[in-house]
């Protein structure tokens, strides 16, 4: 009979998975709160990439999933509240970034390259997402992005998201903090780390 620390395949009791939940929310969206503004429709470059690039390495994906999901869709929505912007943005950073934890996930324990490389794909596909779905937003003005517009006009507007690329540069803090907390993290039971 597993014992109360057992209770999955990790060996990480729901408590200790909560624990990591709660402070890596609270880090991701501190690190989107103070972030540096940018142009419309980019809004601004927050700091919490690396950590969540390190933390879908160091820890299981649902753990790291719902970190990234919850502490960007607080820190975007405080920023919302505070500076203004659209009601979507919560939305669309949770759409946007939550899914990079599986992009990167499978690439752990698959060497450095592949883990850069999955990174690098992570980004990609953030700012694709942000892009696609403006590009839509500003064709159809929809959620605050202004009146119907052609196609092309709407792409060349929400072509400012490809500076979303600029994340890629969170790809070697990301390394850093991997190699500095995972004996912390394999301490704590995530042994995949």
């Amino acid at each position: 009979m597993p014992g109360p620390s057992e209770g999955t395949q990790t060996g990480l009791s729901a408590a200790k998975k909560l624990a990591v939940v709660a402070i890596f929310s609270a880090l991701i969206a501190i690190g989107t709160i103070f972030s540096i503004p940018l142009p419309q429709p980019l809004y601004e470059l927050t700091w919490s990439p690396a950590i969540i690039l390190a933390l879908a390495v160091l820890v299981d994906s649902a753990t790291a999933f719902d970190a990234t999901a919850i502490g960007s869709f607080v820190g975007e929505a405080i920023n919302v509240g505070f500076r203004g912007g659209s009601p979507i943005y919560p939305f669309g950073i949770v759409w946007a970034r939550a899914p990079e934890i599986f992009i990167v996930a499978w690439a752990k324990g698959r060497g450095t390259k592949t883990l850069v490389l999955a990174m690098a794909a992570a980004t990609i596909f953030e700012t694709m997402a942000f892009f696609l779905s403006d590009w839509a937003f500003y064709t159809f003005g929809l959620f605050q992005y202004g009146s119907p517009t052609d196609v092309a006009s709407a792409f060349w507007v929400a072509s400012v998201d490809f500076g979303t690329l600029l994340d890629l540069a969170f790809i070697p803090v990301a390394l850093v903090l991997i190699r500095a907390a995972r004996p912390a993290f394999r301490r704590i039971g995530f042994n995949q780390a």
